[in-house]
């Protein structure tokens, strides 16, 4: 096997560990805030039906915390077994935002997890909520943490070479580098939406099998209220990310956007087959000037096309259908959340609405993992963009170690996600017990 062999497994070794890892953190990092909200309306209405509810998403926080927790593990030995080049070159500054990442979020969260989870009855109740308010912090900070490194990777900045090896110069710019704030609050929104349509989801399908269940009541309405606040602000925030990726990051942008040469007025191809052979979008559907009218807020502004990039470009296929099933799944979530709403606040959810919000639980969790695949994907060839190629931080381990080691991933994180399906399923088509 030979090295571009070798070197593809090693990508899809890690892709499919990080792709699996990242479903559970962009469930639990809003999931905190909803316990912390489902705990303090018990606190100031002593409804036990809110009880309930906290009792039983607690117990989904606990089993997606668990798995995020495993698949990290599993994930961080990947950077010394499949990628010492990583850490040889950029240690200086991944080792630190990871420590830091553990010695503050995660520290947090596990300090404060074990009283959310078991010190309901034996401290007081400000204490309570104070450490579901704890854990909830936790999650966000751990978010902060590796979207920083993360968001570094994509637009590095505040660095210096010293001795062939990369080094902060300013902590400050390393940290808050120009995509961070896009790109982390941009996964906020998402977890939030994840979360929100993970528990109406879970909700509907528990009230179509008991329409009375007043929990169930809440908490659909709860996540209904938040996606429908949350899907517009991730729209705008999504936009601005974009603009923001143009500046920085334009063949990305080009591979998105399918626009294989420089031109002024480049349509919006709404869709087309990509063809990397001919250089060209085949079977395309396209609105006259809109990429220009989007992306340069000008009809005949001009784009940079992937010509400009070759041979330093990322495929164009996983981009550009990555990026339209993302958004499709995101206006599918505003029209649902909108008119869902609307229909709660004039009675009780109609089955066809319950079996919809039931059809769209993990939508967050496909638009999370389309959006990882545009993200990640349009670095390459670039595992630090400018600084690192990711052919040269692959370590010398063969294709039949790579090999052997994917199949029992698959294998293993196949299993895993199957049981998880059937657990939360499970507890979810229970209720909340009184």
């Amino acid at each position: 096997m030979d090295a571009a062999q070798a070197l593809l497994l090693a990508r899809t070794q890690f892709g499919l560990n990080i792709a699996f890892h990242i479903l559970f953190p962009s469930l639990t990092i809003a999931l905190g805030w909803f316990l912390v909200y489902f705990r303090w309306r018990y606190e100031r209405t002593r409804d036990a039906a809110w009880l309930a509810t906290y009792h039983l998403w607690v117990k989904v926080f606990a089993l997606s915390f668990a798995m995020g927790v495993v698949s990290g593990i599993v994930m961080s030995f990947q950077f010394g077994t499949n990628w010492p080049g990583y850490m040889n070159k950029v240690g200086n500054i991944a080792g630190p935002l990871l420590a830091y990442e553990v010695l503050t979020a995660f520290f947090l969260e596990a300090t404060f997890l074990g009283v959310m989870l078991f010190g309901m009855n034996r401290v007081p109740g400000w204490l309570h909520v104070l450490s579901t308010v704890m854990v909830a912090g936790g999650t966000t900070l751990s978010a902060f943490w590796i979207l920083a490194l993360n968001s570094w990777m994509q637009t590095p900045a505040g660095h210096i070479l010293a001795d062939g090896q990369i080094i902060a110069g300013d902590w400050l710019a390393v940290i808050f580098n120009p995509s961070f704030p896009y790109r982390f609050v941009h996964m906020l929104m998402a977890s939030g939406l994840t979360a929100a349509f993970a528990i109406a989801g879970l909700s509907a399908w528990r009230l179509l099998r008991a329409p009375a269940d007043m929990s169930a009541a809440k908490t659909l309405r709860a996540g209904a209220w938040v996606a429908a606040l949350l899907a517009p602000l991730q729209i705008v925030i999504g936009d601005l990310h974009g603009l923001n990726t143009l500046q920085h990051q334009p063949a990305k942008i080009a591979a998105i956007e399918g626009i294989w040469k420089t031109e002024k007025g480049a349509p919006l191809v709404l869709f087309a087959v990509p063809n990397e052979t001919t250089r060209r979008n085949d079977y395309a559907i396209e609105i006259p000037k809109g990429a220009a009218l989007i992306l340069k807020h000008d009809a005949q502004g001009e784009l940079r096309g992937l010509d400009e990039f070759e041979p330093d470009r990322p495929s164009v296929a996983p981009l550009f259908f990555g990026f339209r099933l993302m958004v499709g799944i995101g206006i599918g979530m505003l029209l649902l959340a909108w008119y869902g709403v609307w229909r709660l606040r004039r009675g009780p959810a109609p089955r066809a609405l319950l079996w919809t919000f039931a059809a769209f639980t993990f939508s967050g969790w496909i638009a999370t993992l389309a959006g990882w695949i545009v993200t990640e994907i349009g670095r390459q060839p670039w595992l630090v963009s400018g600084i690192l190629r990711t052919a040269d931080a692959v370590g010398k381990i063969s294709g039949a170690q790579l090999g052997a080691s994917l199949t029992g991933y698959v294998l293993t994180y196949s299993l895993m996600l199957a049981a998880y399906f059937v657990v939360l399923t499970h507890m979810a088509g229970k209720g909340a017990a009184p």
